[in-house]
């Protein structure tokens, strides 16, 4: 089944509008920017598409009520996220609400076919389970750069050996749907501008953290990828010539210091000599550490582990000094942050901004911390695709 797009701007815009909630058609006359009579010409075919369809009477405004519109519930999208250990699946319906999730562990390392292949089995998973003949598109991140037009990673560092792979066009021949694949950064920032902090600022910076740290930016409302989709990969800028080693094959990048193998390895440095004894004692017990042992260990007070997380916040916040100081955005919103990690590394980024930027660009920005946690990577996903179904050709 071929899915069905809207035939003109028009019909793209009233779409995306109501991909925030139902509508009147007032509100719709209003947002759009439509006379009442195109207005009705265009939702009447629409719904002839099976694009849209009442949602009930809108709330009286005297006179004859209004009805409201929705995007039709047949409509439905998914989310795929690839990360490092772990594939998440997703399908939303047209206002990218999530209706069922999965989740699954998996080794990226293995190389992209038989990881690409399982994500389509978790996908038609929940294609049975809810019942779907078809999906309108689905949208991908991956943990590392993704030239945007191919739909195809390059040189991704957390991704062994998917260079060049064909995710975007693998994908899609195989679910037969509209696919669109980004870097996580770009579209955990969409799920934060469509159900997130972001939803109140057409320009932000979104930094994610974890095994692979990237920004995603949203300028004038829209997600910047820059000439050749190369925009806010900051995980391998240089601080230190001779800082600690980096997956890269560089030494000093902000990923080695920030990065959860940065973090740890740090905390067994703090462990192995004698400055933090309970990870000495945890260490001694397993034979390693791991992220949630250091978010643990900060979380109780361990001053030598706290240490650590104020060191790399300090380096992340340097970077970030640099970015607000050029793009000068409305809000910077952290995600990925390990539990127990959070509000220690936000403090201490926001004391070094703050401190070290003009007033004039951070006057009135806030730092803040995701309330989306994992579930901007789906929704961005979704949001990520739906941007391409619900435009006109």
């Amino acid at each position: 089944m071929v899915p069905v797009r809207p035939e003109n701007a028009y019909q793209a815009r009233l779409l995306r509008v109501l991909r925030d909630g139902p509508r009147s058609r007032v509100e719709l006359c209003d947002a759009v920017g439509l006379s009442r009579s195109k207005l009705t010409a265009e939702v009447d075919r629409l719904v002839e598409l099976g694009l849209v369809e009442s949602a009930g009477p809108a709330a009286s405004r005297g006179g004859r009520r209004s009805s409201l519109l929705r995007v039709a519930g047949t409509v439905r999208f998914a989310g795929l996220v690839v990360g490092p250990d772990r594939l998440t699946a997703a399908v939303t319906d047209g206002e990218l609400n999530v209706l069922a999730e999965l989740h699954e562990p998996t080794d990226v390392r293995l190389g992209p076919e038989p990881v690409v292949a399982r994500a389509v089995e978790l996908v038609g998973k929940l294609r049975a389970d809810l019942g779907l003949t078809h999906l309108n598109g689905i949208g991908v991140g991956l943990p590392g750069p993704v030239a945007f037009p191919q739909g195809s990673p390059v040189a991704p560092g957390a991704l062994p050996g998917w260079h060049g792979f064909p995710v975007r066009d693998t994908l899609g021949a195989e679910l037969e749907c509209p696919t669109l694949v980004d870097n996580d950064a770009n579209v955990m920032a969409l799920g934060e501008q469509h159900a997130g902090i972001g939803r109140a600022f057409d320009d932000f910076l979104y930094v994610k953290l974890g095994t692979a740290i990237g920004c995603g930016l949203v300028l004038r409302g829209a997600p910047h990828r820059g000439a050749t989709s190369g925009a806010g990969d900051i995980a391998h800028l240089g601080l230190a010539d001779d800082g600690p080693g980096c997956a890269c094959g560089e030494a000093g990048c902000l990923e080695a210091y920030c990065g959860d193998s940065g973090l740890v390895g740090a905390a067994l440095d703090a462990a192995r000599s004698g400055r933090s004894p309970a990870l000495a004692e945890r260490l001694a017990g397993s034979g390693t550490l791991t992220m949630a042992d250091v978010a643990r260990a900060a979380a109780a007070g361990d001053p030598a582990v706290q240490a650590v997380a104020r060191d790399a916040a300090r380096r992340l916040g340097r970077v970030l000094v640099g970015l607000v100081s050029f793009v000068n955005p409305a809000i910077v919103i952290i995600g990925g942050a390990p539990d127990g990690l959070g509000h220690a590394l936000l403090a201490e980024i926001r004391a070094v901004v703050y401190r070290r930027s003009a007033p004039l660009t951070t006057g009135t920005m806030p730092i803040v911390l995701s309330d989306l946690g994992e579930r901007a990577a789906v929704v961005g996903a979704a949001r990520l695709i739906s941007e391409q179904v619900f435009a006109s050709d």
